[in-house]
């Protein structure tokens, strides 16, 4: 065979490579009106097929039996095995409004799995974050499906520009329920609660102050006049229920102010207060650090913890309700964790055999971790399907 011969082979199977390749990617794009791909999903499998078959989780290989029912297909991703969210689309447009866990929960039946499944798409800058009007997408990468972001991606065919602000980005738990818990209570850490700025004394003759006074605050260091800051009344203290031990203690946002003057001790004047402020009262910056941008995602350690609290005082606690629990930083726990929580069994007489039985504890919901410290961290309840209490058990999800 001559060498011209060869050449020609080798550019026809490129071309037809090229050529097929091409040919996938139309059958991926969301604006063209080619059918999507009837290929075999290499990695996704169901329990029956549309055909009654079972379909293989490899070309070329057996298939594996799964726990998931006929109505939930199964995603394999990094070694295990991810089940989609019953009726899960192909395609998803961003709205207003969404948080990344609802959208995660369209896609998957455990949201905290989204990690991965989530690719980031080079073509994007930020490529982490998600904006309203943006298209996700059940795809085919490297012979896996993952959900990516379609925007500017391969799979589009029409170019498209748009200039969204980063502070439009979708967060991952919704700020409103973030919001209230800021502004109606705090937990503080023992440490934290030692070295906040407090209240020393009242200008003028005043044993209490309320908005329109100024007070005098020890700990200050900002110096810049105008900086705010929230007046906080310590309240009962919080103890383990594990060990005992001293964790931290309730706090009642009593009201804000504004720094006149810096010093110490600095004045601050108080500009809205719901009850009357008092000596010993500490101070913390206004600009509470709480990330709203995060993957949800499993503990890498296993977590056994306890709801201690709730900011706002209730008894039984609700869908995007703040808990804290006492599990932080020191036992494995990171910002985004999701925990599931367990309703602790309650304790009956048996009466064929006397005595008392304590009940299993019953999965009743879940929490995502927001805010963390050494040994205590706040949660947003996102989903309950019971009522839940203080003292209810949180361990890594199922």
């Amino acid at each position: 065979m001559s060498l011209s011969t060869i050449c020609l082979n080798n550019s026809l199977r490129l071309t037809i490579v090229t050529l097929a390749a091409t040919l996938a990617g139309c059958s991926l794009n969301p604006f063209s009106n080619d059918e999507p791909s009837r290929a075999p999903a290499p990695v996704v499998s169901s329990s029956q097929s549309p055909s009654g078959a079972s379909s293989s989780l490899e070309p070329g290989q057996n298939s594996v039996p799964t726990q998931a029912s006929a109505s939930t297909p199964v995603l394999q991703a990094m070694g295990e095995r991810v089940p989609l969210a019953s009726g899960h689309p192909d395609e998803y447009v961003v709205k207003v409004g969404d948080t990344l866990w609802d959208i995660a929960g369209t896609f998957l039946k455990d949201p905290w799995f989204w990690p991965e499944i989530w690719y980031v798409n080079p073509d994007i800058e930020n490529p982490h974050l998600i904006y309203p009007g943006d298209v996700l997408g059940l795809v085919y990468i490297d012979g896996r499906p993952r959900i990516t972001n379609l925007r500017g991606s391969a799979y589009r065919l029409s170019p498209q520009a748009r200039v969204t602000p980063l502070t439009e980005a979708i967060n991952s738990i919704p700020y409103e329920a973030v919001a209230a818990f800021l502004s109606s209570g705090v937990i503080l850490e023992k440490d934290e609660a030692d070295s906040l700025p407090y209240l020393v004394d009242t200008r003028g003759e005043h044993l209490i102050a309320a908005a329109g006074n100024e007070i005098y605050v020890r700990g200050i260091t900002a110096d810049v006049p105008g900086t705010r800051f929230n007046v906080v009344h310590i309240g009962d203290p919080l103890t383990d229920p594990d060990d005992g031990r001293l964790i931290g203690y309730q706090g009642l946002v009593i009201g804000d102010g504004t720094l006149r003057r810096g010093g110490d001790p600095a004045t601050v004047a108080l500009t809205d207060t719901n009850r009357e402020a008092v000596r010993g009262d500490r101070l913390i910056p206004e600009a509470t650090d709480v990330p709203l941008n995060f993957f949800p995602d499993a503990p890498n350690s296993v977590v056994d913890g306890r709801i201690v609290s709730v900011v706002d005082g209730v008894t039984q606690i609700g869908q995007y309700q703040v808990v804290l629990i006492n599990r932080g930083s020191s036992h494995g726990l990171a910002v985004g964790n999701v925990l599931s929580v367990f309703r602790t069994g309650e304790e009956v007489r048996d009466l064929i055999k006397g005595g008392k039985v304590r009940l299993p504890d019953e999965k009743a919901g879940t929490v995502m971790v927001f805010k963390i410290y050494d040994r205590i961290s706040y949660a947003l309840v996102m989903e309950a399907t019971q009522a839940l209490h203080v003292l209810d058990a949180v361990r890594n999800p199922n």
